[in-house]
């Protein structure tokens, strides 16, 4: 077994010795869930660029990491806010990241790719209008549909800063709902993820908004394959589940309670869209085997022991979790370096990434122990830890 000292608080730091590797059990059957997992991208690290202004991309690594994704039976949310879309990815390699992903899907028998269209090619200092936002929207729309791709409706910033009333965004979504050829998924993301978010759906409360939420899913059912909500508030997703129209899926997005929410109350239960199903694919492929077979304790017994990880790596300040995905991607030898788009890998502390080393090991999700304690010795040298 593999022993290195870890920091456990201001200058403070103990011995931890990592567990041996767990071969999760693989399910090569089908899921009795829908289970997509946001991916991130790869950066090249080596390519001549400003960090903070500059998003090479490694292209060859960052598709293999879908298919690495797609192996396991998950699919892939394209180019939402795990990949850093408006945090360090743009739109023009966006949609350049959108084509490759479904391309490499037609290789993979039965491989799910939906893909994030926003409104992230607006420029504010030109002025935002609602309608504005609407044709947005559809240039999007329309691009994704040209690759062969499906939708998910991200949710827009523009469209939070321009709208006055709920019935702005029951025009907006009504509008797009009624062009799209498919069936899409609408995102709610809450401001803990993105603050320029606050007050999406027309309203701070969240009766009010849900209630609008919901007048948009009815009068468009057929147009809305399901919804992702990502407010971290297992009641608030339960008491929107329980209102969804036949036929429309409820995707958890809640990487503080996913588990529960997925496994259901005897009676109604989520799918899945989640950034911590990145890290953490081989428990769960494990998890929704057992679960498709009936094996509840083996669902939980692979699963459970994630979330207490999955708190860590999405704690306030929430939209730095992409930080901790990528981290765990790099101990796991799924790329080489850890650096990021926007040069984000400074967004969280050493304390922190010693924190999610342990859960990482707890949850028995470092593939290779060894590799893993390796390259957390390199960054804590890095940050002066001997």
């Amino acid at each position: 077994m593999t022993t290195l000292v870890l920091p456990v608080a201001p200058g403070r730091s103990e011995p931890f010795t990592l567990a041996p590797a767990r071969p999760f059990t693989r399910h090569e059957g089908g899921f009795s869930r829908v289970a997509y997992a946001a991916p991130h991208v790869i950066v090249d690290p080596l390519a001549e660029q400003d960090p903070w202004l500059d998003s090479p991309i490694d292209w060859d690594r960052t598709i293999a990491f879908r298919r690495h994704l797609w192996s396991l039976g998950l699919g892939v949310a394209e180019a939402m806010d795990t990949a850093q879309r408006g945090m360090g990815l743009a739109w023009p390699q966006a949609l350049e990241l959108i084509r490759r992903s479904v391309e490499a899907s037609r290789d993979v028998p039965g491989a799910l790719v939906a893909s994030g269209v926003g409104t992230d090619h607006l420029d504010p200092a030109a002025g935002l209008t609602v309608d504005g936002v609407l044709r947005a929207y559809e240039e999007q729309c329309e691009a994704v549909e040209a690759l062969g791709g499906r939708i998910i409706l991200m949710a827009s910033r523009a469209l939070a800063a321009t709208a006055t009333s709920p019935q702005d965004y029951a025009r907006v979504y009504g509008r797009i709902l009624s062009q799209v050829r498919e069936p899409v998924i609408l995102h709610w993301l809450g401001d803990m993820f993105d603050p320029a978010l606050a007050g999406y759906w027309g309203a701070d409360a969240f009766d009010p908004a849900l209630e609008t939420v919901l007048d948009i899913i009815a009068a468009h059912a057929d147009k809305v394959e399901g919804i992702k909500i990502s407010l971290l508030d297992k009641d608030k997703e339960i008491a929107l589940r329980n209102r969804l129209p036949a036929g429309v899926r409820m995707f958890t997005g809640d990487d503080f309670n996913y588990a529960e929410l997925i496994e259901g109350d005897g009676q109604r239960h989520s799918d899945a869209l989640l950034g911590i199903f990145n890290p953490i694919a081989p428990a769960v492929n494990a998890a929704l085997g057992a679960l498709a077979q009936g094996d509840t304790e083996g669902f939980r017994a692979a699963l459970a022991p994630t979330v207490p990880l999955s708190r860590e790596i999405f704690r306030a300040p929430t939209r730095f979790y992409k930080t901790g995905v990528v981290f765990l991607a790099w101990l796991n030898g799924h790329q080489d370096h850890f650096t990021m788009l926007g040069g984000q890998q400074s967004t969280r502390s050493i304390l922190h990434f010693a924190r999610v080393l342990r859960l990482a090991d707890a949850a028995r999700v470092l593939t290779d122990p060894e590799l893993a304690a390796a390259r957390m010795r390199q960054l804590l040298a890095v940050h002066g830890v001997a």
